[in-house]
């Protein structure tokens, strides 16, 4: 049982966002709408919690943020094992409750999924987000370990979308089964036709994606509206851009200040989410 949470904690507490994905883990800490600092560390189910905890107190420390300043936290996780995890992590190395985005968390969106719980919260976060900051209609292209396509509707609401191989997993299964392909940076070659085996990968996987994410855009485009909004986020978002030319606008951290505007609307309800009795 988590110890009982204690007087709320100052003004200037921060806000420690973590976004727990199947690759990697996005953290940000914010001073009010300020994001002071963000890191991303790989996402290993194998870690304990007094791992991650040392791990984050140490980049923190050398950002000048200490663990005692960390008021709140908010955590978001398409990986179940990690979540509880990095629950104790909050608990353990900043003495707070973390709350969790899923079922009973407001976010103000409205999803119309067939199933809304099928819908993972790194997709409701980018809506939220995204919804911040730009009229709808909208199209959130993600690039992380699944590319990722997001059609919120002229309403606000949230529709559903596609899913893809990201471009990482999918090189990398090139890479394990084809025995004389040897992996190689994902960047512009400097021609679609690859005149060594390296450009030749490189023109499949930069090119082919391009075009790929090209010819998305303009269905979910006639599907929601020519006027849509179409943000990218992710790795690989900026490199993908430069060839694809459909994007309105790159948000690097769209799923931190996803979490960031989540908390705030949940706010009156997390007394226990604040700083706790714990060591």
């Amino acid at each position: 049982m988590a110890p009982d949470p204690s007087p709320d904690p100052p003004p200037a507490a921060r806000l420690l966002a973590i976004d727990i994905g199947n690759t990697s883990i996005a953290i940000g800490v914010y001073g009010g709408e300020q994001l002071e600092a963000t890191f991303r560390v790989a996402s290993d189910r194998e870690n304990l919690p007094d791992e991650y905890a040392m791990l984050l107190a140490g980049l923190l420390r050398g950002r000048g943020i200490e663990p005692e300043d960390v008021g709140f936290a908010i955590l978001s996780s398409t990986v179940p094992p990690l979540t509880s995890v990095f629950g104790e992590v909050a608990r353990r190395c900043f003495g707070v409750e973390a709350l969790v985005v899923g079922p009973g968390v407001r976010t103000g969106v409205r999803v119309r999924y067939d199933n809304p719980r099928e819908v993972g919260p790194d997709r409701i976060l980018h809506a939220v987000a995204a919804l911040h900051r730009y009229n709808p209609p909208l199209v959130v292209v993600d690039f992380g370990t699944a590319l990722v396509f997001d059609a919120i509707s002229r309403e606000g609401d949230y529709l559903g979308g596609a899913i893809a191989p990201g471009i990482g997993p999918a090189s990398e299964g090139l890479f394990a089964r084809a025995a004389m392909l040897s992996r190689v940076s994902i960047e512009r070659p400097p021609s679609v036709v690859g005149r060594n085996t390296i450009h030749s990968v490189q023109a499949g996987l930069y090119y082919g994606y391009a075009e790929m994410v090209r010819g998305m855009v303009r269905r979910l485009r006639e599907e929601l509206g020519e006027d849509a909004t179409v943000i990218g986020t992710g790795g690989y978002a900026s490199i993908v851009e430069q060839e694809a030319g459909c994007f309105d606008a790159i948000e690097e951290h769209l799923n931190l200040e996803g979490l960031r505007l989540v908390f705030e609307a949940n706010r009156p309800e997390v007394g226990a989410a604040g700083r706790s009795g714990a060591p």
